[in-house]
């Protein structure tokens, strides 16, 4: 066995069906008693319910702030700083996907107030000690411990609406983390056992969720893998294919887990002939892979009815030649060193919607 130091970094996790009742008791826990509540435009409805459920426990809500938007550019960060310094709340309590809960930390880690996630997709942002921001058109990633949310509330109830096709891309893009931290240089035996049960969970929720999309037996241990893959990615470090999706997302506006979604076959084939073991664990995880896992992946995708193509997102095809050298700009940890032509390649074939292949 090789070598490794294993030092988990995790959050207080409360885990159930009807777990949102709790979040008055863990503000309390936090010794805060005046919560700013963070969403979506969209997300109003549910501010509107922790709100409620705070006032009925005797937890007056400093107000809520439904301004979050995708990548977590700074200016709306600093917008939202003014306002909670304003109403002089004394914790953030994010709801809803990776958006709202990068506002939060974005937010805890300047004031140093604790932040509370209850997290609606599956994005695993909830409980990473990771930052990525948006400023002039490229988004940039930190990591600091003290960017790790306190406490996580899931709720599995909270997620019964997610409509579907949120459900598979965000549950792919939870897979990546998982993925990405087999193979990462700093992985431990611990992570790599979290990793492979991770992506377990979520090969077989997410076609259940595609068939029933009521079911809530299917939609929670989708959570369940969703909260292990992103517990591997809090862990681990990042290689080519986060670096990748990063880029893509802030220097050309491509939504998230969709870009995650897409990219994820083509990261694992290109790495492929760097991580023969890692490749052999996870070949076993996917239906009708034939011991190939970048088979499985691909066809995976095809039985979720998963988006293919980085072109039908607004990225063009005369983006591809910049934003190969946009990866190859910084250097970052990744089983095989990164080359010009096989991203440049990577990239293309995402682009244009084709199945993976891996490199040899």
């Amino acid at each position: 066995m090789d070598s490794f130091v294993h030092d988990l970094k995790s959050s207080r996790v409360v885990f159930g069906a009807g777990t949102v009742s709790q979040i008055p008791s863990e503000i309390r826990r936090c010794n805060a008693s005046s919560p700013l509540f963070l969403s979506t435009p969209r997300g109003l409805p549910q501010t509107q319910m922790l709100s409620e459920l705070c006032s009925n426990a005797g937890i007056k809500p400093a107000r809520s702030f439904n301004g979050a938007v995708m990548h977590t550019p700074t200016a709306v960060t600093l917008e939202a700083m003014t306002y909670l310094r304003d109403v002089m709340a004394d914790c953030i309590v994010s709801i809803g996907g990776g958006s709202v809960i990068g506002l939060g930390k974005a937010l805890s880690i300047r004031t140093g107030l604790p932040h509370l996630c209850i997290p609606t997709t599956y994005s695993g942002s909830e409980v990473t000690p990771v930052l990525g921001e948006t400023e002039n058109g490229e988004k940039v990633t930190r990591s600091d411990s003290k960017i790790l949310p306190a406490t996580v509330i899931y709720d599995v109830e909270l997620t019964m609406t997610l409509p579907t096709a949120i459900c598979i891309t965000s549950g792919i893009n939870a897979m990546a983390h998982a993925i990405e931290a087999l193979y990462a240089a700093n992985t431990t035996p611990i992570i790599s056992l979290m990793a492979l049960e991770g992506i377990k969970a979520l090969t077989e929720a997410l076609p259940e969720v595609l068939s029933d999309s009521s079911s809530k037996s299917a939609r929670q241990r989708a959570l369940y893998g969703a909260w292990l893959c992103g517990t591997c990615l809090g862990n681990s470090s990042m290689g080519i294919h986060h670096k990748l999706c990063h880029m893509l997302g802030g220097s050309y506006g491509l939504p998230h887990s969709e870009t995650h979604t897409i990219l994820l076959p083509h990261s694992l084939a290109y790495n492929a002939p760097a991580i023969p073991r890692q490749m052999e664990l996870l070949a076993p995880l996917f239906s009708g892979s034939d011991g190939d896992a970048v088979r499985g992946l691909n066809t995976l995708l095809d039985q979720l009815g998963a988006p293919r193509a980085l072109k039908d997102f607004g990225l063009k095809e005369s983006d591809l030649d910049d934003a190969t050298q946009k990866a190859l700009s910084a250097r970052y940890p990744n089983p095989r060193e990164l080359q010009a032509d096989g991203i440049r390649e990577l990239l293309g074939r995402a682009w244009a919607g084709l199945p993976a292949v891996a490199s040899t």
